[in-house]
């Protein structure tokens, strides 16, 4: 008996250690801001432009084209994005945001929106631990905002940028802290790489990674398809809050 007790408690065990091991490589890898990004140099100086547009059973409704360049000048990178929209009204949003280069880290941001002849202007600069209000601005209406985090965090607002700097992979995960400049706190969060899969592209089907994450919302689910090999990305689905599905999908 004590002959055939040990192989299968030796078994057991080495189940356990294996069953430990792969939740320990699932678990998800936090991305500390200043870190250098291991796929930093797939992010290439150029334009991309998405169109963004509503999907209901029955019709497809534009909302804008969105523009994101990528410029590297002055020691820094700068990502600068233009929202052209005509729904639900007319407007024009441009954003400037600088960036450390190879770590991504934000130093400032510049939002600027035009909306029924009313112009909107916003303006942050990031450090280690705190958001506040650029100063020098003319017309900064966030001048006064200051927001502290116990921890670096990345910018919202150019997060499929961040996205595509990271090593995608089947079953990788990311846990990042971001704050989205001039809303409330700073929250970490999840995406994981569920999936490979072929998407719609300019020039024809492009075989993409699959990310998901929940933005911290029970039940919710946000898509984001990743090329392979430039790890741009091609599509973003998500539900709003009425139920209708927003898509963003690159068009050139």
């Amino acid at each position: 008996m004590l002959l055939s007790y040990r192989p299968l408690r030796t078994a057991a065990l080495l189940t356990c250690l294996l069953t430990a091991a792969g939740a320990a490589s699932a678990a998800a890898q936090y991305v500390a801001v200043g870190s250098q990004l291991p796929r930093f140099g797939l992010l290439k100086e150029g334009s991309h432009r998405y169109l963004r547009f509503i999907r209901t059973a029955d019709s497809n409704t534009p909302i804008d084209i969105w523009q994101r360049d990528i410029r590297f000048e002055n020691g820094r990178m700068q990502i600068r994005q233009r929202w052209d929209a005509i729904a639900p009204v007319p407007s024009v949003k441009q954003i400037d945001s600088s960036f450390e280069i190879g770590t991504f880290r934000p130093l400032t941001h510049e939002r600027v929106t035009t909306k029924e002849g009313k112009r909107v202007v916003e303006g942050f600069t990031f450090a280690p631990t705190r958001i506040t209000g650029l100063p020098n601005l003319a017309e900064n209406t966030q001048k006064d905002i200051a927001v502290t985090s116990p921890e670096g965090t990345f910018n919202f607002e150019t997060d499929i940028e961040l996205l595509q700097a990271l090593p995608l992979a089947m079953g990788y995960e990311a846990e990042i802290n971001f704050y989205h400049p001039g809303s409330g706190a700073p929250s970490r969060y999840t995406f994981k790489v569920v999936g490979s899969e072929l998407v719609a592209g300019p020039a024809g089907p492009v075989d993409c990674w699959l990310l998901t994450t929940d933005y911290n919302k029970a039940g919710y689910i946000a898509k984001f398809w990743f090329a392979k090999g430039s790890q741009l990305m091609v599509r973003n689905e998500g539900l709003m809050q009425d139920g209708r599905l927003l898509v963003k999908t690159l068009i050139d």
